[in-house]
């Protein structure tokens, strides 16, 4: 698919309103693009370097509101960050078939779906520290897996800190923006060593991107309530699901 096919407004509008959305849970969007770029029928050689790139700069807006919040443990961060980096960068380099990608992508969507509708919770009260091991395997495998399909990780990795009581869900969101951020930087750089090159048109998408992600970090970070934009968002990926599965 050309660039110059989008539909450019009504496809900016929806990036706008999907890194809006995102940053306002500490996550860079790369699931809500890739959906997106779905439904607007990208092609996967597209899609994989667009999300990530976008995903650098709108999960860097939402960490820092994150961190200035106050949210950020580090010590809940190091641990999966080690072993994600040079798995997200081999994830990036590997190319899949097309019709694979899709399906895998479609997997992941579903977790972001379900992450976007609270069925994770908010996290327990009771936390345990992380052990060394765990998070090594637990951040290596999603670094391996956000490289491959174009994505920070964030929509597994907030999950898997809440159900495991390593953290509540404002420590979650910053950890994750962060991890995001190195991930798709590692991913990024993949891409760019197995011959992706840039796009003009990807300075304004990152330009439309950025605006949402700083108003939605900001707002996420302190008292913004959207559970009703996040129900929205969370139609949006269901269909592109269907697109993904089906089409």
């Amino acid at each position: 698919m050309s660039f110059e096919s989008i539909p450019t407004l009504t496809f900016l509008i929806a990036l706008l309103l999907i890194a809006f959305l995102y940053a306002c849970v500490g996550h860079g969007g790369a699931s809500g693009y890739l959906a997106l770029m779905a439904i607007f029928s990208f092609a996967p050689a597209v899609m994989k370097p667009t999300a990530l790139l976008l995903n650098l700069f709108v999960a860097a807006v939402s960490f820092y509101h994150y961190y200035k919040a106050g949210h950020f443990d580090k010590n809940l961060f190091f641990p999966f960050a080690i072993a994600s980096i040079p798995m997200a960068f081999l994830g990036g380099v590997i190319q899949l078939d097309a019709h694979l990608y899709k399906r895998i992508l479609g997997v992941f969507l579903i977790f972001a779906i379900l992450k976007i509708l609270d069925v994770f919770g908010k996290g327990s009260a009771t936390l345990r520290p992380v052990k060394t091991g765990y998070g090594l395997l637990v951040g290596g495998s999603i670094g391996f897996f956000s490289g491959l399909i174009g994505i920070g990780g964030g929509i597994v990795l907030t999950p898997v800190i809440l159900l495991l009581n390593w953290g509540r869900m404002k420590e979650a969101a910053a950890v994750s923006a962060l991890f995001i951020w190195v991930n798709s930087a590692a991913g990024f750089i993949g891409q760019l060593s197995s011959g992706v090159a840039l796009a003009a048109q990807w300075f304004l998408w990152i330009g439309v991107a950025l605006i949402g992600g700083f108003v939605g970090g900001y707002l996420g970070s302190r008292t913004f309530n959207n559970r009703q934009l996040r129900r929205v968002l969370a139609l949006v990926l269901a269909l592109a699901c269907v697109k993904l599965f089906f089409a």
